[in-house]
């Protein structure tokens, strides 16, 4: 009999689907959804279409295969990816039927599309220094796969890209009996380019760990020389390519370009701190928080809020590197949930392009307590997600203000609520951020108070 385990992370729209087409398959005894703490449906919907669902130990996709083959009740597995809808119909039967006839142990499936970009740069030329042998591998990161369980609990599961490479090394490393299943055309999303380097990083140190961890003979300096080489030819010539791009930056404001919240500052000079704190406990729908907050600066001037606000750090050096950038032909601005007042101000002392915010209203340079939440941050027919209020939102408008791609922007925040900008940017970057989750999803994480780094990503 047959386990089918699917790891997954804010696949509401496609798990109950996925979970469908599994029970639906002969030898099918047991479908386990072991869950990434996901934010949306996701978990109820696997569970009212019959899977059972686990929440995994830890953050990252090794980390639920790991789990869901503990708790896997039969000796033959099956990996489904939790986002792709449809599958061909006779996947788990072409991942498992050279299992169950005893020709091989493990099965890795290639598709009908070309490889990936990773795939091509990185992962193949790796392969051929350090393991010629699975070069029969047309795509070696695919991550549906089937085995034998008692194989599968050897393996050792990265928590990162390299997991898929990693599980393919290591089932040779232990001369399993493995075979290539073509499993038909699967439609997928594509990785954007700028978060490629990330995954490209992981899935070369996963090669080359393997390799020296098992004392490859080809595991030696004259090999390494060569790949260093090429890696810095072919930076010199994305670098050109890159300089033609019409692309963006979006910062979030509170405790990423400032070091601190505006509405924190004015609740502690102001004396609304507990007021602040009751809402924040209480209110869950974000436009009555955005209200009632804005109430509690009714009455205070334009010119104290401002002064106020210029007594919270910037964080070092960031004029300098946001003009770094515009020299390199990025379009730099911000998006907020505090107010367009406020983050005017701080483009404009940092030499910025655009600001986005909530529009706090002024009577005679006074504030009402009234706010206008703009529109283009509200749910629409193209939103990524269902959240009410969402800056995914407004990143879609900027973008197409200045037509730019999706995939040419690079967004960095620090808490939830730039979660899936952070997601859905070409390039998302976590700013010392406390958030475990949104620490996940960044395809890098910064964690000192300092944007020097974006030099060397923002090319």
């Amino acid at each position: 009999m047959i386990s089918v385990i699917i790891p997954t992370l804010n696949e509401e729209e496609t798990i109950a689907s996925v979970v469908d087409f599994a029970r639906n398959q002969p030898h099918v005894t047991e479908v386990l959804v072991v869950d990434d703490k996901s934010q949306d449906k996701t978990v109820s919907n696997a569970h009212k279409h019959g899977a059972n669902v686990i929440t995994s130990t830890k953050l990252g996709k090794g980390a639920s295969m790991r789990d869901g083959i503990q708790i896997a009740k039969n000796d033959i597995l099956v990996f489904l990816d939790g986002d792709i809808n449809p599958y061909p119909h006779h996947t788990i039967k072409l991942l498992t039927e050279p299992i169950l006839q005893g020709e091989v142990d493990f099965t890795k499936s290639s598709f009908n599309r070309n490889a990936g970009r990773v795939t091509e740069l990185v992962a193949k030329p790796l392969l051929s220094i350090f393991f010629p042998d699975l070069l029969s591998f047309s795509q070696p990161l695919s991550g549906m796969i089937a085995g034998r369980k008692d194989l599968l609990n050897q393996i050792d599961f990265r928590d990162d890209y390299g997991v898929d490479i990693g599980i393919l090394i290591d089932m040779h490393l232990m001369n399993a009996r493995m075979k290539e299943v073509a499993i038909g055309y699967l439609e997928n999303k594509s990785k954007p380019w700028q978060a490629l380097g990330k995954m490209s990083k992981e899935v070369a140190q996963t090669i080359i760990s393997k390799a020296a961890s098992n004392n490859s003979s080809n595991f030696n300096f004259e090999e390494l020389g060569t790949i260093t080489e090429i890696r810095s030819q072919m930076e010199v010539s994305l670098e050109s390519q890159f300089k033609k791009l019409k692309k963006m930056i979006v910062f979030d404001m509170d405790n990423t370009l400032l070091l601190g919240r505006f509405i924190d500052v004015c609740a502690e000079r102001f004396h609304f701190k507990k007021e602040l704190m009751e809402i924040r406990l209480l209110e869950h729908d974000p436009v009555i928080i955005t209200k009632r907050v804005a109430n509690l600066l009714k009455g205070r001037s334009y010119g104290e809020l401002i002064q106020l606000l210029d007594t919270i750090e910037i964080v070092p050096e960031t004029k300098m590197i946001i003009q770094e950038l515009k020299e390199r032909g990025y379009i730099i601005g911000i998006i907020s949930d505090s107010y367009d007042f406020v983050t005017n101000h701080i483009k404009n002392k940092l030499g910025m392009d655009f600001s986005l915010g909530n529009e706090l209203e002024f009577s005679k340079g006074v504030a009402t307590g009234e706010v206008k939440i703009p529109s283009y941050l509200f749910n629409n027919p193209r939103s990524v997600n269902r959240l009410a209020i969402c800056k995914t939102n407004a990143l879609t408008a900027i973008l197409e203000r200045y037509n730019i791609q999706k995939q040419n922007c690079i967004a960095i925040g620090d808490s939830m609520n730039d979660l899936w900008m952070i997601k859905e940017a070409g390039l998302g970057i976590a700013f010392c951020s406390k958030d475990d989750l949104v620490n996940h999803h960044a395809d890098i994480i910064i964690s000192e108070p300092s944007f020097k780094k974006l030099l060397e990503v923002a090319l």
